[in-house]
């Protein structure tokens, strides 16, 4: 580090150093707000976790380690992450503020006007979220909360994958919780059942952000539908089939993802592969 410069730690680690903004986000355990930074005027995401509501006292421990991964992924399309520390019994998480809101905004867009999302633009937007889930499997990084809520666009159009690393913590209160977070659409079946899983879950749910893409809702989500059935669906892969309208090599690609079996998934580097094939093949 040049001499003189100030580390993120020693620019972005206490609160004094923010004038926070509105809320543009709220879950069961984190608000996340729109703060400046007193000191080089950059406007961030601040995002406080309810460090306290995690009662295992290892288990937030982990919560507080688990950061240190993100700074292992630094990629161009995974919100960076700027710094972390503890104040008034929260953690503080200072991240990259994408300005341009969430996908799931974006397929609420297409929704509300009644108008299937090109495929040109699903490809567009899905290789890019391929390639953040790549970058963070190759480095032993799950995200654990795969969902359009959790992937960001700037206004130049750059999708920046979020919110990662902390899911498993607040895994096992999730169940107990959906009346704050929502119905857990987009959760694998090992993890409905509170089994052992891996990497292969992340694929689950990305297989399920693929096909609310084209659908423009979740392939499990039916009106008032209780948790039960929901996690009957889910462990028995039963979804409304897509439309014709798109291409073979989409719908199998979310065929290929949501299956029950976690080892007959493929690798993030396989949905990279494929994306980014049918992202040349719709640009021509």
């Amino acid at each position: 580090m040049p001499q003189g410069t100030q580390s993120n730690q020693e620019v972005y680690g206490r609160l004094a150093n923010f004038h926070v903004e509105k809320c543009i986000g709220q879950g069961a355990f984190s608000d996340v707000y729109i703060a400046v930074c007193v000191v080089n005027q950059r406007r961030v995401a601040l995002k406080k976790v309810k460090i306290l509501e995690i009662q295992d006292a290892k288990a937030r421990q982990d919560c507080i380690n688990e950061i240190d991964l993100l700074r292992q992924c630094n990629h161009k399309n995974v919100i960076e992450y700027l710094a972390s520390f503890i104040e008034n019994n929260e953690l503080h998480i200072v991240l990259e503020l994408a300005d341009a809101g969430d996908l799931g905004r974006y397929i609420k867009h297409f929704k509300k006007r009644k108008f299937l999302m090109p495929e040109k633009t699903i490809w567009g937007l899905f290789v890019q979220i391929c390639a953040a889930l790549e970058h963070m499997h190759d480095r032993r990084v799950m995200h654990r909360d795969i969902k359009p809520a959790n992937i960001f666009i700037t206004v130049d159009g750059v999708v920046k994958l979020g919110d990662l690393g902390l899911g498993r913590f607040f895994s096992s209160a999730t169940a107990v919780a959906t009346s704050k977070v929502g119905t857990p659409y987009y959760l694998s079946p090992e993890r409905i059942e509170q089994d052992s899983y891996d990497f292969k879950s992340d694929v689950w749910s990305l297989g399920c952000v693929l096909y609310e893409m084209a659908a423009l809702y979740s392939p499990f989500y039916g009106e008032k539908m209780s948790f039960l059935v929901l996690a009957q669906n889910i462990e028995k892969c039963n979804y409304p089939p897509l439309s014709d309208s798109y291409s073979r090599e989409l719908r199998e690609l979310v065929a290929q993802c949501i299956v029950p079996d976690p080892a007959k998934r493929p690798e993030a580097s396989y949905l990279h592969t494929v994306a980014a094939q049918m992202h040349d093949k719709f640009k021509k």
